[in-house]
């Protein structure tokens, strides 16, 4: 089961063009800018008397990227049933993600192998991007809302095991790499070309710099989950903020980051090196209510995720369309900077940027319509609309 066809453009399969937005590309922002859309791709040139649909006062951006999301609409990706993801999916597609990868929680080795093959052949068939295993193989101290009675060391040969069971399909491991097997467990990702990222973790400053020797390359959602840099130990934060191979996730949805916290990751990384992330769970687009983030139950009240047993934060309710919003209206980042953080660099680190993250010829029509306030007005994915225009 697919998620059905989308609504066919004013063209129908006809290139056909819009125009007058700010237009947001790699190379800076085109006032009054044009995107012709030929089927399912960005073209480059229109026949004359192309259908346009004029969306002047607007913007156009790429659509969005997530690395990291576990859920939306009241459906979790580790429910076990197709409809369920792909109603997660549906979710946040209307909240400008046209490009997502699915995320687990920490579960039974057996039950994550058998959710691996399910979300793999939603992937197979165009639905996910693939695959981030967050846990089992996390730290005890840092867990957050993960069941320490599942959690496991980063055995390789476990690890090995549900990278086996995604079928091709895993993107992204999230590992405390100071546990034992953790090191190995690095390298034997970064040699079957899966993103070993550093999160749930105790590290220490000098044993997060032997991960990310070893090859980690991503910093699971950077200052959650992990000890606080201090200025004699400086713990896991400082070493991926200083190492220019690390691309750090940021949730920017008001609760988990002080601004200032966000700032200085953009200081040191650059919007080159952070990728916006939702973390969502199952609550995002569903309001408050009780929840379940695998077998652990979550409380939602006033949009803020928390664990009934213990109070942790638990994931998020953010979609990334606020996320957006929220880093150009409140933190104060230039467009281009929000633009790069949700499509560009996440599209990079998944090895997908000849397709998705930026608005070129040949890539995939996928985009988002903005208001002069940054609201979403619109969302395009593969030349179709997932939701339609709103220019009034």
């Amino acid at each position: 089961m697919a998620i059905e066809r989308e609504r066919r453009t004013p063209g129908e399969d006809a290139p056909w063009i819009l125009t007058g937005a700010q237009v947001v590309l790699p190379t800076g922002v085109v006032p009054g800018g044009q995107v012709i859309v030929d089927g399912s791709r960005i073209a480059d040139s229109a026949p004359p008397g192309a259908a346009t649909l004029d969306v002047s006062g607007h913007w156009l951006v790429p659509g969005f990227v997530d690395l990291h999301n576990h859920g939306g609409g009241g459906a979790s990706f580790s429910s076990g049933t197709a409809e369920e993801v792909l109603h997660g999916i549906r979710t946040h597609r209307r909240h400008g993600t046209t490009t997502l990868v699915a995320s687990t929680v920490t579960d039974d080795m057996d039950i994550l192998a058998a959710q691996a093959g399910l979300l793999s052949e939603l992937a197979e068939q165009g639905d996910l991007a693939g695959i981030h295993f967050e846990g089992p193989f996390i730290s005890p101290c840092r867990k957050g809302a993960h069941a320490e009675r599942l959690l496991r060391d980063p055995d390789p040969a476990l690890v090995r095991k549900l990278i086996d069971a995604a079928r091709g399909q895993a993107r992204m491991v999230t590992l405390a790499t100071e546990l034992p097997g953790g090191i190995d467990s690095v390298r034997l990702l970064a040699e079957l070309g899966v993103i070993a990222a550093v999160g749930h973790t105790d590290a220490t400053y000098e044993q997060t710099v032997a991960a990310i020797d070893a090859g980690a390359t991503v910093a699971t959602h950077l200052f959650n989950a992990m000890p606080p840099l201090g200025h004699r130990s400086p713990g896991p934060i400082a070493a991926l903020l200083q190492d220019e191979r690390v691309t750090v996730e940021l949730i920017n949805d008001g609760t988990h980051l002080h601004p200032a916290a966000l700032e200085l990751a953009f200081r040191h990384k650059g919007a080159e090196r952070v990728a916006f992330i939702t973390d969502a769970m199952d609550a995002a687009g569903a309001g408050d209510g009780r929840y379940l983030l695998g077998p652990l139950e979550v409380e939602v009240r006033g949009g803020v995720a928390r664990l009934v047993d213990g109070g942790s934060i638990a994931g998020s309710t953010l979609t990334l369309d606020r996320a957006f919003q929220r880093a150009v209206t409140v933190d104060g980042l230039a467009v281009e900077e929000a633009v790069a953080a949700l499509s560009a660099t996440p599209a990079r680190l998944l090895g997908l940027d000849d397709r998705v993250g930026s608005l070129e010829p040949g890539k995939d029509a996928d985009l988002v319509l903005l208001d002069e306030h940054f609201g979403l007005k619109g969302v395009l994915r593969h030349g179709r609309w997932v939701v339609d225009p709103q220019l009034t």
